[in-house]
């Protein structure tokens, strides 16, 4: 039976019909983070049409200041010409080759050389198969089968991490325990229970759940946690593959101030060119040469063209100090813009990577509102997820954006919804 089509606002015509189709041949239509009802339903576009800089285009012909950048992995822009011309130059030799290309040990290089924590790299083209990988490593390493991981966090769709239900069976989850984020004890009280089983535990540099606002690590927690760690002969992981080269261009751990010992990169890694990469100590090289890692487009040479091109654009021009900075111009403005009409917006967790948050709006309908009436007028927020910058935003953009903000609030004020018709 094909899905029921989520409601659409007129101007979303041409999304609506082509979500129609795809509801005749792809289950649910859409799926994962993309679904509508991950969104904003009837309000975002169902497809979009082209990109470019800090801007896209849906399939009706409608513009956006884009503050997703593909949830992440834009962190230079859409279509940037340094990075469009090294993929390219790439692509002209052949995509999938037999054997890897000699671009590979340049980019594992450049790797091992920025990341301090760093002796050696693999790549795959996801985070989930970096992540997963990353977890054989510390059991082959351990000898051991348990693993913390974070409440509220996110570190894939394989079955010992994944958010979803459908398919599991309880052998999946058996050895999967979680501690809270900022509460050393709860991680210290798993570790009394089952210190000699604990392979690994994963960590984010800062937490960003789904639905709630992010919450930087209080001073002596990542430090603890290490120590916990050393302590128990645990591996700890680092899951950067949110914010990892965004927020610092040898990974978000020199930000927070700990040092782990596996460590996993995706979305900032290429601009948008699919590349994943897993970093680690001489400690676990012996390990991670015997826990098999391969796939049929892994050794892609363009994605890595892409990916060591990003990584030395990020650095030369210093993109984590500007996207900061306008992160923190488009943070202010929204706040300020949010006091005018009498609301509270805190703009949480990292400039670069925000998660806005309304005060007494717990159930987001307050935000989903604004940000319904901010995506009609032209500027892409979403209420459910963290929002990314890239360098390609500068202060006439954000200007933009916070314009577009002072009149979505004002027609919060005014009594404009959250459906699809505006009421």
């Amino acid at each position: 039976m094909a899905t029921e089509l989520p409601p659409a606002s007129p101007s979303l015509a041409q999304s609506r019909a082509w979500f129609a189709r795809a509801a005749e041949v792809i289950p649910g239509g859409q799926y994962g983070h993309t679904a509508p009802a991950a969104g904003l339903p009837g309000v975002f576009p169902y497809f979009s049409e082209e990109a470019y800089g800090c801007r896209f285009r849906d399939v009706d012909g409608h513009e956006y200041l884009d503050f997703m950048c593909g949830y992440g992995p834009i962190v230079l822009g859409h279509a940037h010409p340094e990075v469009e011309e090294a993929a390219e130059r790439e692509r002209a030799r052949g995509r999938v080759h037999n054997q890897p290309s000699r671009i590979m040990v340049e980019l594992a290089e450049l790797l091992t050389e920025r990341i301090d924590c760093a002796d050696w790299a693999v790549f795959a083209k996801n985070g989930s198969d970096v992540t997963t990988w990353a977890l054989q490593v510390a059991r082959e390493a351990t000898g051991r089968k348990k693993v913390f991981l974070l409440e509220g966090a996110y570190h894939g769709v394989d079955a010992w991490c994944t958010p979803g239900y459908g398919g599991l069976i309880e052998e999946d989850r058996r050895h999967v325990h979680r501690y809270r984020w900022n509460d050393l004890e709860s991680l210290e009280a798993l570790f009394r229970e089952h210190g000699d089983e604990v392979a690994a535990v994963f960590t984010t540099p800062y937490h960003h759940p789904g639905f709630a606002p992010s919450v930087w690590p209080a001073e002596g927690f990542l430090p603890g946690m290490q120590a916990l760690c050393e302590r128990y002969g645990a591996v700890l992981v680092l899951d950067d593959i949110r914010v990892g080269f965004r927020l610092d261009a040898r990974g978000s751990h020199r930000v927070v101030g700990f040092e782990p010992d596996l460590a996993c990169y995706c979305k900032a890694i290429a601009n948008g060119y699919p590349l994943a990469a897993a970093v680690g100590r001489d400690s676990l090289r012996s390990a991670a040469g015997r826990v098999f890692l391969t796939g049929s487009y892994w050794n892609n040479p363009e994605s890595m063209a892409a990916a060591l091109a990003t990584l030395r654009i990020l650095e030369r021009d210093r993109v984590p100090d500007r996207i900061r900075a306008m992160g923190e111009r488009l943070g202010a403005g929204l706040e300020a813009a949010a006091r005018r009409h009498g609301r509270t917006l805190r703009m949480t967790g990292p400039p670069s990577a925000p998660y806005p948050w309304l005060e007494g709006d717990d159930d987001l309908r307050e935000l989903q509102r604004f940000c319904a009436a901010a995506v009609r007028r032209g500027a892409f927020f979403h209420p459910h997820h963290n929002w990314f910058l890239s360098a390609a935003h500068d202060e006439a953009s954000i200007d933009a954006a916070v314009a577009v903000a002072e009149e979505a609030f004002a027609a919060c004020a005014a009594g404009e919804g959250g459906d699809s018709d505006g009421r």
